[in-house]
């Protein structure tokens, strides 16, 4: 079978792409072919799958999403694709792969009514609506519980067309596979002490996984532990707003921004706590990656993986809507609590689930059961 692979962007610090290319390498194991479809390929290309960059350009990202679509309709033809997997929502896909939240919730939950006036809402609002509408036969991948109930709520979509999946850590990124000397060599770096505690938040896209939150509870930490709290912060985004709101607290001499890495694992191993304090996080693999590397975890409960902080006992979770006086009583506590060995040990004990690692072969069994049903 001749799968395509579509996405407005490959870069190599995303959640969504990196998810991508686990999918085309557990397809291609199977004997099948798959081609990459995008607009910007910010990395290496890979060696052993083609791909393909739309010659489009435009002054905003609506409107050349808005010109992919018809661009991306024909080379499906040219190229005689059996199979359409789309990483972000567009018209003309046999399976999509949920990795963004219901954008209709968020217009109208976090929106005036007047930004459902702009070309913007209109442009996102109609390729939601082209996979999700009762009409349309995509087959819908979810990896999270609480996905269905929004899009099914907005637009009717049919419970049968979703298909949950676990999550899919790469093995590989497992800090419980990285050299104890790491830690070391890591904190070293930072100039972190042996008696000193770094937090760790990782993830690209600062605003919606509320690197603002953790910011504004590192200058209101107790004068009794602020001087020995340091963050390090891994993730590929625009920093620069946030590099001032650290100046504007005066919490630059606490905080390092270390840019998108592809060595996470070892950040994770030197770190005494992960926190993400996110507004939107539909998943977040990067919780499941800490857990597995030993770190207690604190996490709002709007991430689509926060259950199985609950469920392990590792870690804490902020409820909401969120009180920035209870998260930040959460961090002194995720630092500092007689807790912080039984979070650990729980955690840890994560990496014995197989189901955590089986992502890609889930994805991979819904394409190949999807293209039966074309066929």
């Amino acid at each position: 079978m001749r799968i395509a692979i579509c996405l407005f962007k490959y870069f190599p610090y995303g959640g969504i792409p990196r998810d991508a290319m686990k999918i085309a390498r557990e397809a291609a194991s199977r004997g099948h072919e798959v081609r990459f479809y995008t607009l910007r390929w910010e990395d290496e290309l890979p060696e052993e799958f083609s791909v393909s960059v739309a010659p489009i350009d435009g002054l905003f990202n609506h409107v050349r999403y808005a010109r992919f679509a018809p661009w991306l309709a024909q080379q499906m033809r040219l190229d005689k694709i059996d199979l359409v997997l789309g990483m972000n929502k567009m018209p003309g896909l046999d399976v999509y792969y949920a990795g963004d939240s219901c954008f209709e919730d968020k217009a109208r939950s976090q929106r005036s009514w007047f930004y459902r006036l702009t070309p913007r809402y209109r442009h996102f609002s109609s390729f939601e609506r082209a996979v999700f509408a009762p009409e349309a036969s995509t087959t819908i991948l979810t990896i999270s519980a609480i996905q269905p109930a929004a899009f099914s709520h907005h637009y009717g979509t049919q419970a049968e067309r979703f298909v949950p999946l676990p999550p899919g850590i790469d093995p590989s990124r497992a800090a419980t596979k990285v050299s104890p000397a790491a830690r070391a060599e890591c904190r070293a770096e930072l100039a972190v002490g042996d008696d000193e505690h770094l937090i760790a938040f990782v993830g690209s896209g600062f605003i919606k996984k509320g690197l603002d939150r953790l910011l504004i509870a590192m200058h209101t930490l107790p004068e009794s532990i602020a001087p020995k709290v340091k963050l390090v912060i891994v993730g590929q985004d625009r920093g620069d707003a946030f590099e001032r709101m650290v100046m504007r607290l005066g919490i630059q001499s606490r905080v390092t921004f270390l840019g998108g890495r592809d060595d996470v694992p070892r950040w994770l191993q030197a770190a005494d706590a992960f926190v993400l304090p996110a507004y939107d996080e539909t998943a977040g693999m990067v919780i499941l990656e800490a857990m597995i590397a030993g770190l207690p975890v604190l996490v709002t409960d709007i991430c689509g993986y926060a259950p199985y902080v609950t469920q392990s006992g590792g870690g804490l979770v902020c409820p909401t809507p969120f009180d920035a006086a209870q998260f930040n009583e959460l961090l002194v506590e995720i630092l500092t609590s007689d807790k912080r060995e039984e979070w650990r040990r729980n955690a840890k004990a994560l990496a014995d689930n197989p189901e955590i690692y089986r992502l890609a072969q889930a994805a991979v069994d819904a394409l190949e059961a999807a293209a039966e049903r074309k066929a």
